[in-house]
């Protein structure tokens, strides 16, 4: 645990160090409104990196949250504009589905023993096309802030200027490390990732447990959706793969140990917070977006570099 410690120390100088840097060099980065604008850009990303810090610390790993994420969005879209289902109903249907898919990905994964990336891989390829094929490859529009509908976005994004979704995201991220740290879900989580088979001797089926987990991985994908719909508004077929990667690194950057059993909330949201700092200091810095992924990119190898460092000096530790 010092060496996640010590990665979480990191990201925390690292984000001190990020902030300042484009302070000076950034163009209006140190104003109310940019800070705003790191707030925003860290809601839906905060909410995939809370439920994968729960699959990766389980040991497994999940490549179709983006696209679970964009396609139970476009799912509640047509729910809204097609079925003519109350705006409530249709956030409650973008939760179901990915609820839906994430039990998918836990039946393949604990039920049937495929390896996380082939069942998460084959499910973002899954929810990619048949979301399109519901919503008949249309983009589906949510409510704007001056529509009869216009609560929705107030109450779940922004209200007269105020970043409501930052509320939504503390709320969750309590619930969430309530159960991680304080649940019998939690202590097994890490216990399967830290030693699945110790896990078995003592008569506990880890693959029940595993499906829990990625089940609470699908609730936060959906909360994810929603907030993705109230900040953009427009939802597009065919998109959202990627943006799990943006939640893999947070968790990387924050000390989750790809390798399982290590990791916490709080190093997560650390790291969401240094990859959104990031992104808006480069565009202050007129970079193009392409740069975003080189950075990030790096940022994510020198994270699992110490990570594969921080591990190799466990075992040799535990060796002597």
């Amino acid at each position: 645990m010092k060496g996640e410690g010590l990665q979480k120390l990191i990201a925390v100088l690292a984000l001190i160090i990020l902030y300042m840097f484009f302070s000076f060099f950034g163009k209006y980065f140190l104003t109310v409104d940019t800070f705003i604008s790191i707030l925003d850009s860290s809601y839906y990303i905060g909410f995939l990196s809370i439920g994968a810090t729960f699959v990766i610390i389980a040991g497994g790993i999940d490549l179709s949250s983006g696209t679970v994420m964009v396609g139970s969005a476009l799912i509640g879209g047509v729910a809204y504009n097609v079925w003519g289902l109350p705006i409530a109903l249709s956030l409650g249907i973008v939760m179901l589905s990915a609820l839906i898919f994430g039990a998918i990905n836990g039946l393949l994964v604990g039920k049937i023993g495929l390896p996380p990336f082939i069942a998460t891989l084959g499910i973002q390829f899954i929810s990619l096309g048949y979301c399109s094929v519901i919503a008949k490859v249309q983009t589906q529009t949510y409510p704007s802030l001056i529509s009869k509908d216009g609560w929705f976005k107030q109450f779940v994004y922004k209200n007269e200027g105020f970043p409501m979704g930052i509320i939504w995201l503390i709320l969750f991220f309590i619930i969430a490390w309530v159960i991680l740290n304080k649940t019998v879900l939690g202590r097994y989580t890490y216990a399967i990732g830290s030693n699945e088979e110790a896990v078995e001797l003592t008569g506990i089926k880890s693959n029940n447990w595993k499906i829990l987990v990625y089940i609470v991985n699908g609730f936060f994908c959906g909360l994810a959706g929603i907030i993705y719909a109230a900040t953009y508004s427009t939802i597009t077929p065919q998109t959202g793969n990627g943006q799990e990667m943006y939640a893999i690194a947070a968790c990387v950057i924050g000390g989750t140990s790809l390798s399982g059993g290590i990791g916490s909330l709080s190093g997560t949201i650390l790291g969401v917070f240094v990859i959104s700092v990031l992104k808006t200091g480069l565009l202050s810095m007129g970079l193009p977006v392409q740069w975003q992924q080189v950075l990030i990119g790096v940022v994510v190898i020198l994270a699992v570099l110490m990570d594969v460092i921080r591990m190799k000096n466990l075992k040799r530790f535990s060796l002597t």
